[in-house]
């Protein structure tokens, strides 16, 4: 009952996180990072500027929701990456097997030997700050754990009957392989791209916060940093946009957990008693 009411509110937080991103422009239309007001504004001092503004009188809420676009657009778009090169790395590595599948295991061993921001933190140093480096740099480094775990799933599927009556049917392996076997074996990186959603928003965060984000894009993590200046005498400039980052990671995890549950096979209760 707990764990369905816990469910309830992840899903309504981010449900609200999201609308607040699609609307961001309605909401708050303009610049979200022009100077609106005298600076420092402390919240519900001016119901005009409801959480107040920063040092440099831009609007705390416009830079929230706006920030909120960033965040979860990066975060999807970067854990749909990782899941579907994860997902075809798996499924060519546990069907064809042989060489294919060692030279993919070793390279899925040699992304895995760098944390996953390190790695995410030297690719944008390279690809320059921008949000398509974000989801590059986000998806190449998540994208090892979705593979092996459809590479297991499939190493399970391809002696299966339904895959035998295919290759008795003369369908070419390629077809096989991604048209039966993958359908069948990519639950499991559903259920962890969920996660990896959750981890690209703190990835993006942190990224933003050490400055490596688009200058002229407003971020939870640009605001976090922007408020340390600060932090004693208007703690609510980090504290606001950090509780977003809160929430929102962990209202995806909440909810990856309950679909990772849903996702799972149902084992028999009271087998072998």
């Amino acid at each position: 009952m707990r764990t369905g009411i816990l469910t309830c509110l992840a899903a309504l937080v981010l449900l609200a996180l999201t609308l607040a991103a699609l609307l961001a422009p309605w909401f708050s239309p303009g610049d979200p990072l022009a100077m609106v007001a005298r600076p420092l504004l402390p919240p519900f001092e001016d119901w005009a500027r409801p959480l107040g503004t920063d040092r440099l009188g831009r609007d705390v809420l416009a830079a929230l929701i706006h920030g909120a676009r960033v965040s979860l657009s990066v975060a999807l778009a970067a854990a749909l990456a990782a899941t579907l090169v994860g997902s075809i790395v798996g499924t060519l590595a546990g069907y064809v097997g042989g060489w294919v599948d060692i030279l993919l295991m070793r390279l899925a061993d040699a992304f895995r030997t760098v944390p996953n921001f390190v790695l995410a933190l030297a690719l944008v140093s390279v690809f320059g700050p921008s949000l398509s480096s974000f989801v590059i740099a986000i998806g190449l480094s998540s994208w090892t754990g979705p593979a092996r775990l459809v590479r297991a799933e499939v190493l399970s599927l391809k002696s299966r009957d339904f895959v035998d009556a295919c290759r008795v049917l003369g369908m070419p392996g390629w077809r096989i392989a991604l048209v039966e076997v993958l359908p069948n074996a990519v639950a499991p990186a559903i259920a962890l791209g969920a996660v990896t959603v959750a981890s690209a928003i703190l990835i993006e965060t942190a990224l933003s916060f050490l400055g490596l984000g688009d200058p002229n894009s407003a971020s939870w993590g640009q605001m976090i940093a922007e408020g340390r200046a600060v932090m004693r005498s208007n703690w609510t400039l980090s504290a606001i946009p950090g509780v977003a980052v809160v929430a929102a990671a962990l209202s995806v995890n909440i909810l990856a957990d309950a679909l990772s549950e849903r996702l799972a096979p149902r084992r028999a209760v009271g087998a072998g008693s």
